[in-house]
Protein backbone atom coordinates (compact mmCIF):
# COMPACT_ATOMS: atom_id res chain seq x y z
CA UNK A 1 0.00 0.00 0.00
CA UNK A 2 1.76 3.14 -1.19
CA UNK A 3 0.66 6.60 -0.16
CA UNK A 4 1.79 10.01 -1.42
CA UNK A 5 2.21 12.88 1.00
CA UNK A 6 2.72 16.43 -0.25
CA UNK A 7 4.37 19.52 1.19
CA UNK A 8 3.82 22.96 -0.35
CA UNK A 9 6.33 25.77 0.11
CA UNK A 10 6.90 29.20 -1.38
CA UNK A 11 9.95 31.21 -2.37
CA UNK A 12 10.74 34.38 -4.28
CA UNK A 13 13.66 34.62 -6.68
CA UNK A 14 14.91 36.69 -9.59
CA UNK A 15 16.52 35.38 -12.74
CA UNK A 16 17.44 36.13 -16.31
CA UNK A 17 17.17 33.67 -19.16
CA UNK A 18 20.31 34.23 -21.19
CA UNK A 19 22.66 32.01 -23.16
CA UNK A 20 26.12 33.60 -23.09
CA UNK A 21 27.09 31.69 -26.26
CA UNK A 22 24.47 33.54 -28.27
CA UNK A 23 24.25 37.10 -29.56
CA UNK A 24 22.13 39.66 -27.73
CA UNK A 25 19.72 39.56 -30.68
CA UNK A 26 19.28 35.79 -30.52
CA UNK A 27 18.79 35.91 -26.74
CA UNK A 28 16.09 38.58 -27.15
CA UNK A 29 14.39 36.57 -29.90
CA UNK A 30 14.38 33.28 -27.97
CA UNK A 31 13.81 34.50 -24.41
CA UNK A 32 11.88 37.76 -24.98
CA UNK A 33 11.07 39.67 -21.80
CA UNK A 34 12.71 36.93 -19.73
CA UNK A 35 16.06 38.11 -21.14
CA UNK A 36 15.80 41.49 -19.38
CA UNK A 37 19.40 42.43 -18.46
CA UNK A 38 18.10 43.78 -15.14
CA UNK A 39 16.46 40.42 -14.34
CA UNK A 40 12.87 39.73 -13.31
CA UNK A 41 11.31 37.77 -10.46
CA UNK A 42 8.76 35.13 -9.62
CA UNK A 43 6.79 34.04 -6.59
CA UNK A 44 7.46 30.33 -6.95
CA UNK A 45 5.18 27.70 -5.44
CA UNK A 46 6.95 24.43 -4.72
CA UNK A 47 5.17 21.11 -4.13
CA UNK A 48 7.21 18.12 -2.99
CA UNK A 49 5.47 14.74 -3.23
CA UNK A 50 6.90 11.77 -1.34
CA UNK A 51 5.52 8.30 -2.07
CA UNK A 52 6.08 5.14 -0.07
CA UNK A 53 4.56 2.65 2.32
CA UNK A 54 3.50 4.05 5.67
CA UNK A 55 5.75 2.93 8.52
CA UNK A 56 4.13 0.23 10.68
CA UNK A 57 5.14 2.00 13.90
CA UNK A 58 4.28 5.63 13.07
CA UNK A 59 1.84 5.41 10.18
CA UNK A 60 3.97 8.04 8.39
CA UNK A 61 5.40 7.80 4.90
CA UNK A 62 7.72 10.56 6.12
CA UNK A 63 7.33 12.85 9.09
CA UNK A 64 6.01 16.07 7.53
CA UNK A 65 7.97 18.21 10.02
CA UNK A 66 11.17 16.49 8.89
CA UNK A 67 10.22 16.98 5.22
CA UNK A 68 9.47 20.65 5.87
CA UNK A 69 12.81 21.11 7.63
CA UNK A 70 14.70 19.43 4.75
CA UNK A 71 13.04 21.72 2.19
CA UNK A 72 13.68 24.85 4.26
CA UNK A 73 17.30 24.00 5.03
CA UNK A 74 18.39 22.72 1.63
CA UNK A 75 16.15 24.51 -0.90
CA UNK A 76 14.55 27.64 0.50
CA UNK A 77 17.70 28.84 2.25
CA UNK A 78 19.55 28.57 -1.10
CA UNK A 79 17.01 30.16 -3.40
CA UNK A 80 14.55 32.37 -1.46
CA UNK A 81 15.09 36.09 -2.10
CA UNK A 82 18.09 35.36 -4.32
CA UNK A 83 19.09 36.25 -7.82
CA UNK A 84 19.49 32.74 -9.22
CA UNK A 85 22.00 33.86 -11.86
CA UNK A 86 24.22 35.82 -9.48
CA UNK A 87 23.73 34.38 -5.99
CA UNK A 88 23.71 30.61 -6.50
CA UNK A 89 26.39 28.16 -7.56
CA UNK A 90 23.77 25.86 -9.09
CA UNK A 91 23.03 28.36 -11.86
CA UNK A 92 26.48 29.79 -12.52
CA UNK A 93 26.62 27.79 -15.77
CA UNK A 94 23.01 26.67 -16.10
CA UNK A 95 20.17 28.82 -17.44
CA UNK A 96 17.62 29.09 -14.60
CA UNK A 97 14.55 28.06 -16.57
CA UNK A 98 11.72 26.49 -14.60
CA UNK A 99 12.74 23.16 -16.16
CA UNK A 100 16.30 23.45 -14.86
CA UNK A 101 15.23 24.78 -11.45
CA UNK A 102 12.88 21.83 -10.83
CA UNK A 103 15.60 19.31 -11.72
CA UNK A 104 18.12 21.06 -9.45
CA UNK A 105 15.64 21.03 -6.56
CA UNK A 106 14.83 17.35 -7.14
CA UNK A 107 18.54 16.45 -7.09
CA UNK A 108 19.07 18.37 -3.84
CA UNK A 109 16.12 16.61 -2.19
CA UNK A 110 17.00 13.18 -3.60
CA UNK A 111 20.25 13.31 -1.60
CA UNK A 112 18.36 14.09 1.63
CA UNK A 113 15.35 11.72 1.43
CA UNK A 114 15.55 7.95 1.80
CA UNK A 115 16.03 6.06 -1.46
CA UNK A 116 13.15 3.80 -0.36
CA UNK A 117 10.82 6.73 -1.02
CA UNK A 118 9.92 8.11 -4.45
CA UNK A 119 9.92 11.88 -4.79
CA UNK A 120 8.40 14.22 -7.34
CA UNK A 121 8.84 17.98 -7.40
CA UNK A 122 6.35 20.38 -8.96
CA UNK A 123 7.36 24.01 -9.41
CA UNK A 124 4.86 26.75 -10.26
CA UNK A 125 6.57 29.73 -11.88
CA UNK A 126 3.18 31.41 -12.27
CA UNK A 127 -0.26 30.12 -11.40
CA UNK A 128 -0.64 28.98 -15.02
CA UNK A 129 2.91 27.78 -15.79
CA UNK A 130 4.41 24.87 -13.90
CA UNK A 131 6.83 22.00 -14.38
CA UNK A 132 7.35 18.67 -12.67
CA UNK A 133 10.23 16.25 -12.32
CA UNK A 134 10.39 13.40 -12.87
CA UNK A 135 7.69 13.59 -15.51
CA UNK A 136 6.27 10.10 -15.04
Amino acid sequence: MKVTVCRKEHFNAAHRLHNSNWSEEKNKTVFGLCNNPNFHGHNYELVVKVTGEPDAQTGYVIDMKILSDIIKKHVLSRFDHKNLNLDTKEFENLIPTAENIVVVIWRILREKISEQLDIKVILYETERNFVEFPSN
